[in-house]
């Protein structure tokens, strides 16, 4: 019988650094470094529920597509490259994991990737003003020309180039949800949610397919509650969220009220694509009925389950 369930998301840079080759072995090699917290979390008797980026992974998946074109093989829509990086990096995680659990003399735990789909509405404001980049580099004039065939929006991303910009929806409900919970019942550990989910709409029984990419803190939020999840567990690459980050008057967060947290993020100190949604995420499944959320580096993870690291979001 485990302790308590865990849904634990883990960090871009848990799979594939900045300046790193994106190669498979790369990949691989890190996979296998971050597993072993989550090993160690598991031999403490806790259910885990594992979720993941997908950013470097489909991109270069939407770079293949490009290529690919030039030899007659046409693109395929952005949901069905989501869909092969959740299986991609599903399939990574699995053996990583696997691999430790067997080093470790833990053979009785099963290890399921799941590929996962989210609800959203597609009258979300998020359609209205697209603000994700994805996909390769162009310079601005070839941006500008893909606008004038496509009508996609393109931004300069951080002075490296232009890239198409979609919109980015919340995530209502986690289709697999119930398939998922099943799995944790009988003790499997389920990877899911990968990327954010597939983002899809439903209109008169019949599912749209949705252009767009979900926060993947959010749709973990999502799907941590919808199973009853007793922890909710943000893995980043900083061991707490931080008041004035960056700053020299900046200061750990740790043990905090629900209250006093959604005070601070109304103040405005956590930036819009990085903090921001974790600490969202992590007030959002306290006022949905969760136990306790996490915010903290994956060193850290273990160390925070005991009261003892990170910032730690309660009631």
């Amino acid at each position: 019988m485990t302790k308590e369930l865990v849904a634990i998301a883990l960090g871009g840079n848990m799979i594939l650094q900045k300046g790193q080759p994106k190669t498979y072995e790369q990949q691989m090699k890190n996979l296998r470094l971050a597993i072993e917290v989550i090993v160690d979390i598991i031999k403490q008797g806790y259910g885990i529920i594992l979720t993941h980026g997908n950013g470097p992974q489909v991109g270069n998946i939407l770079v293949q597509q490009k290529a690919g074109v030039t030899r007659g093989i046409p693109e395929q829509p952005l949901n069905i490259c989501g869909a092969m990086s959740q299986g991609q990096i599903g399939f990574m995680i699995q053996t990583a994991l696997e691999e430790r659990l067997f080093d470790q003399g833990i053979v009785d735990k099963c290890v399921v990737a799941i590929i996962t789909r989210a609800i959203v509405d597609h009258n979300d404001s998020a359609f209205k003003e697209p603000t994700k980049p994805i996909g390769p580099f162009y310079t601005e004039e070839e941006a500008i020309e893909l606008h004038r065939k496509t009508k996609d929006s393109y931004i300069n991303d951080a002075g490296r180039g232009f890239r198409k910009v979609i919109p980015s929806p919340i995530p209502l409900q986690i289709l697999e949800g119930n398939t998922i919970l099943r799995c944790v019942k009988e003790g499997d550990i389920v990877i899911a949610v990968g990327g954010g989910g597939i983002p899809v709409a439903r209109e008169n029984g019949n599912f749209i397919d949705i252009e767009a990419v979900i926060d993947k803190d959010r749709a973990t939020d999502v799907l941590a509650t919808q199973i009853d999840a007793d922890i909710l567990m943000l893995l980043t690459d900083v061991s707490n969220a931080y008041l004035n980050y960056g700053k020299e008057n900046q200061k750990k967060i740790g043990k905090i009220s629900i209250k006093k947290m959604k005070e601070i993020f109304d103040e405005g100190h956590f930036a819009k694509g990085s903090m921001r949604p974790k600490v969202e995420s992590a007030i959002s499944f306290i006022e949905h009925g969760g136990r306790l959320s996490i915010i903290t580096s994956s060193k850290d993870a273990l160390a925070a389950l005991k009261d003892k690291a990170g910032t730690r979001i309660v009631k």
